[in-house]
């Protein structure tokens, strides 16, 4: 854990931000795949630029999945209805180049087959979760506070409440810690595409009172910088001024930065993919292990290998923290949870249509996941006193 003061800074996307949309599509896919079949092999990546959706990569289902019309139902959804937004759900070209998934990669996932016999790994890689005490969701305050804050600016445009708002967006916001406490935000960044004809001052007024104060008030002082739309004009945005891809916000889509991240994207992949699952599932480790009392901040850290079903390696990171050994943690960590690729999917139901909602506003945090459910928690109490 840092001593004294220091600052730190998280930031998130708005759902109209390119590269978010590219997760909602490349998620939507892997939804209606798994709403049919549940076994369904997904790895679907999504490029959009002005006025075309590319959507590439591979699947294997049993199920019919019209491309084109979820693409533009996901468009639609996240308000891209004029072409001066950059895009426009009815006129758009949608493009798709999908193959199977690869009969090598699928033998190592799939149970009875492989080298091992056995439901692996669907790939190798590392996977991170983090917990802390300082939130009621857990999670990091600037991270937590940048994501309701893009929540805020969707909620404002498709209320009218600021209807001249358009779907791009960033928000940023700067914590002061004091050993490894929150103590108040310094700077809050929030930057939104916006119709023609509105002043800088009118955008500033109306964001800050409608979006930021309401998001950030009890951390806000009299010295807090406010940076709206810090350029001056945000008129042409969303993928006419920035081409989106799939998997391109894997800090947003975690823990903003506090912690570290093993490299893997979520969206568009199938829960075989490890990159995902075993992200998930260090999340709930990390998150029942602060819950429990045992330390006040918890990274776990999970590795796979191809095919295996078994971890590689399980580490616990306390940030001198915990109330006991990190070591003796990892025991109670295998004991206590899903580590196998089988077991996580199992035990967490992930052969369902639930990462739509995942691929906006982070990951982590929501307690509609059921990788947030503190069920744990008690287990995890017991061992640690005997």
């Amino acid at each position: 854990m840092i001593k004294g003061k220091y600052l730190f800074t998280s930031e998130s996307v708005t759902e109209g931000h390119p590269d978010k949309v590219c997760d909602q599509i490349s998620d939507a896919i892997l939804d209606s795949c798994l709403e049919q079949d549940p076994g369904s092999r997904v790895a679907v990546e999504s490029l959009i630029k002005t006025g075309v959706v590319i959507v590439a990569g591979e699947l294997t289902t049993k199920g019919y999945v019209n491309i084109p019309t979820i693409v533009r139902k996901t468009l639609k959804d996240i308000g891209y209805t004029k072409s001066s937004f950059g895009i426009e759900w009815e006129t758009c070209a949608v493009l798709v180049h999908l193959e199977e998934q690869s009969p090598d990669i699928s033998m190592g996932v799939t149970d009875g087959e492989g080298y091992f016999g056995e439901q692996g790994a669907g790939d190798q890689g590392m996977m991170f979760g983090y917990a802390t005490n300082e939130t009621l969701d857990y999670m990091p305050l600037p991270i937590s506070l940048a994501h309701k804050l893009c929540q805020k600016q969707a909620e404002v445009r498709k209320s009218g409440l600021i209807p001249y708002l358009a779907p791009d967006g960033k928000s940023q916001v700067t914590v002061e810690y004091n050993n490894g406490k929150p103590q108040k935000v310094t700077t809050v960044v929030v930057s939104n595409q916006h119709e023609d004809g509105h002043s800088h001052d009118e955008i500033e007024t109306n964001v800050i009172n409608e979006i930021i104060k309401p998001v950030c008030k009890e951390w806000l002082t009299d010295e807090t910088t406010f940076y709206v739309n810090p350029t001056g004009k945000f008129v042409m945005g969303g993928p006419q001024a920035d081409a989106g891809l799939t998997g391109r916000k894997i800090i947003v889509d975690t823990y903003g930065g506090m912690g570290r991240h093993g490299g893997g994207a979520f969206s568009g992949k199938d829960p075989t993919k490890v990159d995902r699952s075993g992200a998930y599932v260090a999340r709930y480790i990390a998150k029942n292990i602060v819950a429990a009392g045992l330390a006040e901040k918890c990274e776990v850290q999970l590795a796979y290998a191809i095919g295996v079903a078994e971890p590689v390696s399980v580490n616990v990171n306390f940030f001198d923290t915990g109330k006991l050994a990190e070591e003796k943690t990892v025991e109670f960590v295998r004991k206590v949870f899903p580590l196998r690729p089988g077991d996580i999917l199992e035990q967490l139901k992930l052969r369902r249509p639930i990462y739509a909602k995942t691929a906006a506003y982070g990951h982590f945090g929501r307690n509609t996941f059921p990788w947030e459910r503190l069920d744990k928690v008690d287990e995890l109490k017991k061992l640690a006193k005997s």
